[in-house]
């Protein structure tokens, strides 16, 4: 769910990171939230998260990223029980380690095409694409809330949303479901 806020900013935009223990989601997050990177970063253990606050195509996004320590059943759990309008990206961290590589680029594009998400490889190490991939998710996601919010005030004949309204991101059956997410 998006929720117009107040003054400090337009919306808050929920993500969540999963994937496998040691594939460097604590890091993207510490690259993309504070840009630091812990060689000597320890497991996570339950739930941990930070906040971000950027332009997103003219609006101010607070961007709360949720790190999850890696013991989630993944893609067909998060279908089953998130919105159907969740935006899915799958990243393939650590592209500096490539003489240790044991996915290709192309192999992770591929099950990304077959999958219907969209795919980008990033090193937290190096700073590379981790800043391209939040921009492009939280852009995503702005994307599908300003159509629902065009498409509820076409409904109701009225003006834009203003300040306060919460905007529900329902599926099309009218079941709300939680999170946008992002791996």
């Amino acid at each position: 769910m998006a929720h117009r806020v107040d003054n400090e900013y337009d919306y808050l935009f929920k993500i969540v990171l999963i994937g496998d223990s040691g594939v460097g989601k604590s890091n993207i997050l510490s690259r993309f939230t504070r840009n630091e990177f812990c060689l000597e970063s320890k497991s996570t253990i339950g739930v941990e998260f930070a906040t971000r606050t950027l332009q997103v195509e003219g609006k101010t996004i607070k961007a709360q990223i949720w790190d999850t320590a890696g013991q989630e059943r993944w893609l067909s759990e998060l279908r089953n029980h998130a919105d159907s309008n969740i935006v899915i990206m799958m990243v393939g961290n650590k592209s500096d380690l490539n003489h240790l590589r044991s996915v290709q680029e192309e192999e992770g594009q591929a099950l990304a095409e077959k999958e219907g998400l969209s795919f980008l490889e990033t090193s937290a190490l190096e700073a590379l694409n981790v800043e391209k991939a939040f921009q492009t998710i939280l852009s995503d996601i702005h994307q599908i809330i300003s159509k629902k919010a065009l498409a509820a005030q076409e409904a109701a004949g009225s003006g834009p949303p203003t300040q306060g309204t919460t905007i529900n991101v329902a599926d099309s059956s009218g079941n709300t479901k939680k999170g946008c997410c992002s791996t």
